[in-house]
């Protein structure tokens, strides 16, 4: 039994760097390679494709990288894992193992499979599955004869089925991001699927590189540390059986891995840091430790964690209306003017009532806080967005946009993009199920025409129900600091990630110092936070603290504008909400700041 395995990540979207995979596989030895495909308004483009050409609904990316990386994974007998399968894995796998024998290489394919549910929903909720929204607490029954997709989250289990028969490459439909990393570790070590505390150990390595370069340099606040952004190296995982790893990357490649780096993505997309949820256990990411321990090289240890959960989550989406959207260039003095202007005329012209409408001046600050915007830029995009169930009103919006092109102030120009054109809304619906009611199939192909198949059931194990409680640190907090105060940007204090769940946004802020962390315990509060950002939050702002991390967490409610396709925000994933707060002036100790 091995002491230690390496995993790589070589994807952590839909649309990634095509060439990371090959440069994890010539960049050094590796073990395993997990890549994530799949948002969740993926599975709902998958499903389209699949209804158009049955043959389809899987991320046809992945089969264009094994064309010259199939060689090279069968050569390192690098094992590949990735959840590319969308709606049709079988199809996916079949094609892998056509591949294969087209080239004369020998390996087995495995496909999990098992999560989509979309054609059992109404046996399920004769059988007493609620399905309400998580988020909202909406009844299913509204929505449910406009449900596009619905996938349940499987975890690692099924994967690890996969690697005890032996597959060399492995595709699954809605794995979660965590499990597809945590199964090799389960396979290897023979790691018990209730002890806790590894099961942690692997969902937080999990989070910490689903994101693909976002883990190693990408995306990190002090972004001049970064030595080049250039052939970015994407992270790998060394863990250890002891559950203890090292986050590092290849030597000899773009990106870095540092504290900052492993910490701001330990906070990405972040809920309450004391209960991180999966289908395999309950992380608490308020225990672990984050130390450098060398160049490129991060040591995380003291993962703890508790029983899964007895339901599994459902991902879905459902048809909601139509949207379009459109942009205006426009270029010249007194520029905040003239896009007043041009916007009261244009939908004056426009002459109907929408259910939802954005206007946004993109260059003048208008997807940051009102008082950030200090400033007259030269040009900007002028850009229009328009939600409704009606069609036809979507249709005019459409039309009207480009007559505003000889018809307004000078220094206009159209969209290069043409006219804009209403696009269906799919909207995302979150919600649970008892897991006795899945079943996950695992298939296993040989490029000898061999096949063979195995059903994994989950019975309710009954140990954690949801939601699990907030818990909120009681700790005192410090008041007497010294007078002598400065006015700087909060960035002087902190740094800091943002990223989306639905209409809530995730900022995590990390601080500097001992001291400063201190010093915003008492200064940033949830109350602080809603104000800061006014009308663009709607909803109520929570606050957690990670005192192992210095850091805080706060969830924004309502400030996505529905989240995913639904907003018409130019930011709907919430990315530049950590920099717009990390503007925000405050009078903060002197002797703080020293050594930052």
């Amino acid at each position: 039994m091995k002491k230690m395995i390496r995993i790589g990540n070589a994807g952590g979207y839909w649309g990634d760097d095509m060439d990371a995979l090959r440069r994890q596989l010539v960049g050094g030895p590796l073990d395993y390679i997990t890549m994530d495909f799949l948002a969740e308004i993926t599975m709902s483009i998958l499903r389209k494709q699949q209804l158009q050409n049955p043959e389809l609904g899987y991320a046809r990316d992945f089969l264009t990288q094994l064309e010259t990386c199939l060689p090279l994974i069968v050569e390192k007998k690098v094992r590949v894992i990735n959840n590319a399968g969308g709606m049709n894995p079988v199809g996916l796998g079949r094609k892998i193992r056509a591949m294969a024998r087209r080239m004369e290489l020998d390996l087995k394919v495995g496909v999990v499979y098992g999560d989509d549910i979309s054609n059992r929903l109404y046996e399920l909720t004769a059988a007493g599955e609620k399905f309400t929204n998580m988020e909202t607490g909406e009844a299913f029954t509204g929505v449910r004869n406009r449900v596009t997709s619905a996938n349940v989250y499987l975890g690692a289990e099924p994967v690890v089925a996969a690697l005890d028969a032996g597959c060399d490459i492995i595709v699954t439909g809605r794995v979660t991001d965590t499990g597809i990393t945590l199964a090799p570790m389960i396979h290897e070590f023979g790691w018990s699927m209730t002890d806790w505390d590894k099961m942690a150990a692997g969902i937080i390595a999990g989070h910490i590189i689903e994101c693909g370069a976002q883990g190693s340099g990408g995306n990190i606040t002090d972004w001049q540390e970064v030595p080049s952004f250039d052939n970015m190296g994407y992270p790998i995982i060394e863990m250890q059986r002891d559950g203890d790893f090292r986050v590092t990357k290849h030597k000899r490649t773009g990106g870095l891995v540092s504290e900052k780096s492993v910490k701001e993505q330990l906070v990405y997309e972040m809920g309450d840091p004391g209960q991180y949820i999966s289908p395999d256990g309950v992380a608490f990411f308020n225990t672990i430790e984050v130390k450098q321990d060398g160049k490129d090289r991060v040591r995380v240890s003291g993962a703890r964690g508790g029983p899964a959960p007895s339901s599994f989550k459902v991902s879905m989406a459902f048809q909601d209306g139509w949207k379009a959207e459109g942009e205006i260039l426009l270029c010249g003095p007194n520029i905040e003017d003239k896009a007043e202007t041009v916007a009261e005329t244009f939908w004056r012209k426009v002459g109907h009532e929408f259910e939802d409408t954005a206007t946004a001046m993109v260059g003048a600050g208008s997807i940051w806080p009102d008082r950030l915007a200090d400033y007259s830029p030269h040009e900007i995009f002028l850009r229009f967005g328009v939600r409704d169930h009606d069609v036809s009103k979507v249709q005019d919006f459409g039309k009207t946009l480009p007559a505003m092109i000889l018809a307004g102030p000078s220094g206009m120009a159209a969209s290069t993009r043409g006219r804009p054109r209403p696009q269906q809304v799919v909207s995302y619906w979150p919600a649970l199920m008892r897991r006795d009611g899945v079943s996950a199939k695992v298939l296993t192909l040989g490029t000898d025409c061999s096949e063979k198949f195995q059903e994994i059931h989950f019975p309710v194990r009954g140990e954690v129900d949801e939601p699990v409680a907030n818990r909120i640190s009681r700790r005192p907090v410090r008041r007497d600091w010294p007078a002598s105060t400065t006015e700087v940007p909060l960035s002087r204090l902190c740094y800091a990630r943002s990223g989306d769940k639905g209409d809530t946004c995730n900022i995590g802020v990390l601080a500097r110092s001992p001291g400063a962390y201190e010093w915003l315990r008492g200064f940033l509060t949830a109350g602080r936070i809603k104000r800061y950002f006014g009308a663009k939050v709607r909803g109520k702002v929570t606050r957690y603290e990670l005192d192992n991390l210095q850091g805080l967490n706060f969830l924004l409610a309502g400030a996505l504008g529905g989240g995913g396709t639904t907003s018409l925000l130019v930011d709907p994933q919430g990315k530049t909400m950590s920099q717009a707060l990390l503007q925000m002036k405050v009078r903060a100790p002197r002797a703080l700041l020293r050594g930052l």
